[in-house]
């Protein structure tokens, strides 16, 4: 029928512009400089606000709730899903971009460099945060509970990584963070775990963002516990996204995190 082949045409319109295109640039060797900008530049407006709330907080008592310095990173997270989750694919996060890689959906050559950029975004954050507060970075940052032991810190920080990145394998396409419902996911997910889960480790989930206000106040003592948490996290989230949707790394992959359009995406291309 005439209407059925309009439909199916404005589909794959649809398709072709929002989904392949988006991905075929993400691939894209010369476009690297560009995704390398954008995991700067997103890692550093993230943790801006996430080390900003400790940091202004103690500049100025009573001003910050410990709620909003915990929903601020999500919120956060998700303008930037949105502004730029099609240029480099919004990982801001050096655990998120190694889960990517097990699971074979972003290449391993290319971890080093968002590793590198996410850490430098970061620590320019904290350094400009300093400049403008004038209060040590060390407040902040993320520290294990007084009373607490560096383990336990170790395996709440692992446990809410593997819901975080749980959500991101569950919601992403191939590599890239996209999309309303993947960035209200994610920072959904990132509030929600700061709400109940930051008066024990302080709910980092992400090495860059406790490595830069650890460097720039000369405080390592817990460091390992904010590397080593979100890493074991992650790996187990690979793994149970394996047994959620299979193997990633190809068109089945994307089929099952993001469903019918994306299985119509790939049926799409094998007719071509």
């Amino acid at each position: 029928m005439p209407s059925d082949r309009y439909v199916s045409e404005a589909i794959t319109e649809f398709l072709a512009r929002r989904v392949v295109h988006p991905a075929e640039v993400f691939k894209d060797p010369r476009q690297e400089w560009r995704r390398l900008f954008a995991e700067l530049y997103g890692t550093f407006l993230l943790v801006l606000v996430a080390a900003g709330g400790g940091m202004i907080g103690h500049a100025f008592p009573d001003t910050i709730s410990r709620t909003a310095a915990v929903v601020a990173p999500g919120l956060m997270v998700m303008a930037i899903i949105l502004a730029m989750g099609k240029v480099s694919g919004a990982h801001l996060n050096p655990a998120v971009s190694i889960a990517f890689a097990l699971r074979q959906d972003f290449p391993w050559r290319r971890v080093p460099g968002y590793i590198v950029v996410q850490l430098i975004g970061a620590t320019l954050a904290v350094l400009l945060l300093r400049q403008i507060v004038g209060v040590s970075a060390t407040f902040g940052s993320n520290y294990p509970a007084v009373g607490h032991s560096s383990m336990s810190a170790f395996w709440m920080e692992a446990v809410l990584t593997l819901g975080l990145v749980t959500v991101i394998l569950g919601t992403s396409s191939g590599a890239q963070n996209v999309g309303t419902l993947g960035a209200l996911a994610v920072g959904g997910y990132i509030a929600l775990a700061g709400l109940w889960g930051s008066p024990i480790s302080g709910t980092s989930m992400n090495p860059a963002r406790t490595f830069a206000p650890d460097l720039v106040g000369g405080n390592f003592s817990d460091f390992w516990v904010y590397v080593a948490g979100p890493l074991a996290g992650a790996v187990v989230a690979v793994g149970a996204a394996f047994i959620l949707r299979g193997r990633g790394g190809g068109p089945s992959g994307s089929a099952a995190a993001q469903g019918a359009l994306e299985a119509a995406m790939a049926r799409t291309d094998a007719n071509h």
